[in-house]
């Protein structure tokens, strides 16, 4: 029997050792919900969005999302019992604000050449 290292224990460690585990949630930031000035309650709460990376920028991530808030929150009454679609249409720093998703609609469905 020969006296010697053995070459794969000193190569890289196990075979198939596990990955390193990184918390998804380190790699993403706070955003602001603002709602549009028309209600009484301008900040509706908080929103997950990834960092910007490369050529992947935070805000265009934000863009677009659509949120489905009740009029009872937006007002501060209990008794209303609506509920709005509301679409991110700006970012600015840490600031989403939103328009009314309805009106996003029309605004689609409206013929551009009369």
């Amino acid at each position: 029997m020969a006296v010697g290292k053995n070459k794969r224990l000193t190569k890289g460690g196990k075979k198939g050792a596990k990955k390193k585990v990184v918390d998804p949630f380190s790699k993403k930031d706070w955003y602001d919900v603002k709602a549009p000035a028309m209600f009484n309650i301008s900040n509706i709460g908080k929103t997950l969005v990834t960092r910007t990376q490369g050529t992947k920028i935070a805000s265009d991530g934000l863009k677009g999302r659509v949120f489905e808030v009740s009029l009872a929150d937006l007002q501060n009454d209990e008794v209303a019992f609506r509920k709005f679609k509301l679409i991110t249409e700006d970012v600015q720093d840490t600031d989403g604000y939103l328009l009314l998703y309805s009106f996003v609609l029309v605004l689609l469905k409206k013929p551009t050449i009369r």
